[in-house]
């Protein structure tokens, strides 16, 4: 056998007892501590970042698809986030809510790179504190523990909120958005991207379809995904916007990312020394859900969505039901 067949036998047994694993340690999804935990978990054993970097989100690989670094296309995603949501001429000290901020990367690059003062939240105490370890004082990004579902701030508190892939996590939708654009100054931009699913009103969901839907939602902890139609939808039913959600859809701009992240458990052996066993078989039950990320993906189940809102202005000593109902 040659050296590109021991490669491929190598890489079948790998994928062999990545799915052992993954079979035998079922999850389902239970609660909003099951969100914390699970991101208490990674966080504390450092191999998401590891692999991942400081961004626990995909990548932006240009339209149409080319090559790149994994970790640089996540830091471009941030970029085309930045100016897809029209943030880039904004003031030096422009204040930005990160919702779901991880460990901060995202923060990081708002803050440095443009100026902005940010405040990052997450539902998990771990990568709060991993986000202040890795911000250097100079940096205008802090970060605390928040519940995107009640947030502890006023009403109109920031003129930016900004979201990467938090929204599956949520279990009502509509609070949600709510929420989002309750904190947010009237004239101010919401910017958020999220995994969604097709949008089942129009297409329900068949076949192969549900048990790989099943899957998605209970391996990560996710409750359910919207569709890019509903949660515009429900944006706007807050009765908060100005106008229309605008919305875009970056499913292929992101779709190498999923494939890109199981290479790096290939390019990057020295993984296994760092985690050990444990931590290697724990990367390895991971792969089969990329997989079925990657299939749902590439074959239209979901799509990767883009949502821009502008805040409608409210008249002095008016409140919306929808403002009433959220604020503290």
């Amino acid at each position: 056998m040659g050296i590109w067949g021991w490669i491929v036998a190598g890489l079948a047994l790998l994928g062999a007892i990545g799915v052992g694993v993954y079979l035998v340690t079922p999850r389902t999804y239970q609660s909003g501590e099951s969100v914390a935990q699970s991101y208490d978990d990674w966080t504390n054993d450092g191999i998401l970042e590891f692999y991942w970097g400081e961004h626990i989100h995909l990548g932006h690989y240009g339209y149409p698809t080319q090559r790149k670094n994994f970790i640089e296309a996540k830091h471009d995603f941030v970029r085309e986030m930045v100016q897809w949501g029209g943030l880039a001429g904004l003031p030096k000290g422009t204040t930005v809510l990160d919702v779901g901020c991880g460990i901060g990367g995202s923060s990081r690059i708002l803050a440095r790179e443009y100026g902005f003062s940010v405040t990052g939240i997450t539902i998990s105490p771990q990568q709060v504190r991993r986000a202040q370890e890795l911000t250097p004082a100079d940096v205008d990004a802090k970060f605390q523990v928040d519940d995107a579902m009640a947030l502890s701030f006023p009403d109109a508190s920031f003129d930016v909120v900004w979201s990467i892939e938090a929204g599956p996590h949520m279990p009502d939708k509509a609070v949600f958005a709510r929420e989002l654009l309750r904190v947010l100054k009237p004239g101010g931009t919401l910017v958020v991207a999220d995994w969604n699913q097709r949008d089942d009103r129009q297409v329900p969901l068949r076949g192969w379809e549900k048990p790989v839907m099943r899957q998605l939602l209970d391996q990560w902890s996710h409750p359910a995904f919207s569709s890019i139609e509903g949660f515009a939808e429900q944006l706007e039913a807050t009765g908060l916007v100005a106008g229309k959600v605008i919305t875009t859809d970056w499913t292929q701009e992101t779709l190498p990312a999923w494939l890109d992240s199981i290479w790096q458990g290939i390019v990057r052996p020295e993984g296994l020394l760092k985690f050990g066993l444990v931590g290697f078989i724990k990367s390895l039950r991971e792969v089969p859900t990329f997989l079925l990320m990657r299939l749902a993906f590439g074959a239209g189940l979901c799509r990767f969505g883009m949502f821009k809102a502008v805040r409608a202005a409210v008249p002095a000593g008016v409140q919306t039901a929808a403002v009433a109902v959220g604020s503290r």
